[in-house]
């Protein structure tokens, strides 16, 4: 056991794509809107923001935009009358699910 923590500790010493993952995914509001979006799959702002409670406006904003970046959020504009966004996960988010699933399923044992 002591020979896998070693090597754990020696991959994690330099750069860490765990901590890497939780860098994107990390923070108060990025979790809560990949999971509204991974359960609804399809959301316009609003929305969005109404299923996630407390949640302001530029931390949306901020949370979408930097999910976006990274390629696990994908916006598609509507220019119509009204105009309108929709906001859905990528397939590269489709695959962090199941780590989250795991977690949830942890969280509930713990709480």
């Amino acid at each position: 056991m002591k020979e896998k923590l070693e090597k754990t500790i020696h991959i994690c010493h330099g750069k860490c794509p765990v901590v890497d993952a939780l860098e994107v995914i990390g923070g108060k509001w990025r979790i809560p809107i990949i999971w509204n979006l991974y359960t609804d799959k399809i959301l316009r702002y609003n929305e969005l923001k109404r299923s996630i409670p407390g949640i302001t406006n530029i931390m949306l904003t901020r949370s979408l935009q930097s999910l976006e970046q990274h390629g696990l959020v994908k916006r598609i504009e509507y220019n119509k009358v009204p105009p309108h966004v929709e906001y859905s996960l990528t397939e590269k988010c489709k695959g962090l699910m199941p780590a989250l699933e795991i977690i949830n399923e942890w969280g509930k044992s713990i709480s």
